[in-house]
């Protein structure tokens, strides 16, 4: 079996697999055509159930429940819901929001009814979306962040005793933020401030760090949750868009036309670069068991190119030693 395999997903902006007792799905959005597309992982093979047509532009897509996946869509300066049934999807419907959004995140959900985080393309607001499940309207409150927002990510913990919440590097700003969960709504607080482009930040699987992809130069950084440290790190010519956590020390960087797996130790030093090679440029990683191996596997969507990469696990030990 090949450990790494392709299908198709033309300028994939944003989606997410979920995995439950009966496999693996994958919705995702392709960007230039307008859709958003439903897959199935079959072995190793990964097979289109369902697609249906979102106005121009749409930029992410995240799983709510097994049941029902939302699109940002910037054209539509909405959030679009769908149900998801035996492989089909359904529009149920649009909730705007006052800017064009770049991503959607799923805070939380409790007694059937999601809160939702949706960050812009451009611009200082982000929106709390409160949906309850099925209904056709919902709350939303605009909050004023930081300039460009992108990918906020769920964390576990914060410096100076914050609990749980919502971490985004701030793509013009060149911030990271941070929200509590106490209040969704509630102004953010200012974790690191950087002299290059933070594109994403993404925590690490125990909470304590929160990783920091760095566009423009030879660093990316880390932050100590805890103590709120900020570690510099060694990186590639060109830093990094995206990253994923395989554990505390262990990480996935992509960059340009490149994914580089990198080990730290604890005062952030290098101690090891391995790399895979995706086919296009790779703005989203998901790592999750895709083939129920118990071996964590890479979803990479490509932002520009033509086709999706799956790197199956064990990552390290098949990543290459030199690029």
């Amino acid at each position: 079996m090949s450990d790494h395999i392709t299908f198709s997903a033309p300028l994939a902006w944003g989606g997410e697999a979920r995995c439950t007792d009966l496999g693996c799905k994958i919705a995702l959005v392709e960007h230039e055509a307008g859709q958003l597309v439903l897959h199935q992982v079959k072995g190793r093979r990964v097979v289109e159930l369902d697609r249906k047509p979102l106005a121009y532009h749409p930029d992410s897509a995240k799983w709510i429940t097994n049941d029902w996946v939302v699109a940002a869509v910037e054209r539509g300066q909405s959030l679009d819901f769908f149900a998801v049934n035996e492989g089909r999807l359904t529009a149920h419907t649009q909730i705007g929001v006052p800017f064009a959004p770049r991503d959607v995140v799923v805070l939380g959900t409790e007694n059937g009814v999601s809160s939702l985080m949706a960050a812009p393309y451009s611009g200082k607001n982000i929106a709390i979306v409160s949906w309850k499940h099925g209904a056709k309207d919902a709350k939303v409150t605009p909050v004023h962040w930081c300039e460009a927002p992108w990918h906020p990510a769920l964390v576990t913990r914060a410096p100076r005793g914050g609990g749980r919440g919502v971490v985004a590097a701030c793509l013009d700003d060149k911030r990271v933020m941070y929200v509590s969960g106490k209040d969704w709504a509630a102004e953010p607080t200012q974790l690191a401030q950087f002299d290059r482009v933070a594109r994403q930040a993404a925590p690490s699987p125990s909470g304590k760090w929160v990783y920091v992809a760095l566009e423009i130069g030879p660093k990316n950084a880390r932050i100590n949750m805890d103590s709120g440290e900020i570690q510099q790190l060694e990186a590639a010519p060109n830093g990094a868009v995206s990253v994923a956590t395989l554990d505390d020390d262990t990480v996935v960087w992509g960059g340009p036309n490149s994914i580089y797996l990198q080990k730290f130790d604890a005062s952030g030093k290098v101690l090891a670069t391995r790399w895979l090679k995706p086919s296009g440029y790779p703005t989203g990683l998901q790592l999750v068991d895709l083939d129920g191996d118990g071996e964590q596997d890479l979803l990479v969507l490509n932002s520009a190119g033509d086709v999706a990469d799956v790197f199956y696990g064990p990552l390290w030990a098949r990543a290459l030693e030199s690029q």
